[in-house]
């Protein structure tokens, strides 16, 4: 069948089929005598698998190892396993970091109604922003009061091991 044969019983394009042949997920499709790229119905199974791994949040990196493992005539069903763990792990992690996130906001709109007028005079640019909420007290460690108000600080955050994330902040 030709490409777009492929893209329209794969829900999928023309330039992503040439994209996956580029990036290894795909073999190089036979040639008809015409030069039009020939694939057999094999690939519409390997794309439909490619879009499986990656709405499971794989990389396509992992799913060229995955492919590579079944190219090579093994199970690749442990590799995924534990790619799905890893995978399951870190959107555990992610879910935790959102949810504080959440906490954080709610607790400076909460302040935020307060309306306090005193500090809208003290403050630099914006006093709901400015104010410690989540700092720890003076006695405690000052290095933890640093990390907290800097959690947020010039639209980063941190995200656990994979680093920090920039914030678009629209316009």
């Amino acid at each position: 069948m030709k490409i777009g044969q492929l893209a329209k019983l794969t829900d999928s394009s023309t330039k992503t089929i040439r994209f996956y042949e580029d990036a290894g997920l795909l073999p190089l499709p036979a040639r008809s005598a015409s030069g039009y790229r020939d694939y057999g119905t094999e690939i519409a199974d390997r794309l439909r698998f490619i879009r499986r791994g990656q709405a499971a949040g794989l990389t396509l990196q992992q799913v060229r190892q995955i492919l590579a493992i079944h190219d090579s005539g093994e199970a690749p069903c442990a590799h995924v396993r534990q790619l799905l763990n890893t995978r399951l792990d870190q959107v555990r992690a992610q879910i935790a970091e959102v949810v504080a996130l959440e906490g954080h906001l709610q607790s400076l709109l909460d302040r935020a109604s307060l309306g306090a007028a005193t500090e809208h005079d003290q403050s630099t640019v914006c006093w709901i922003l400015e104010s410690d909420l989540a700092a720890p007290s003076v006695s405690s460690s000052p290095s933890a009061a640093t990390k907290t108000q800097g959690l947020f600080a010039y639209g980063r955050r941190p995200l656990g091991a994979r680093g920090a994330v920039d914030v678009d902040e629209g316009g």
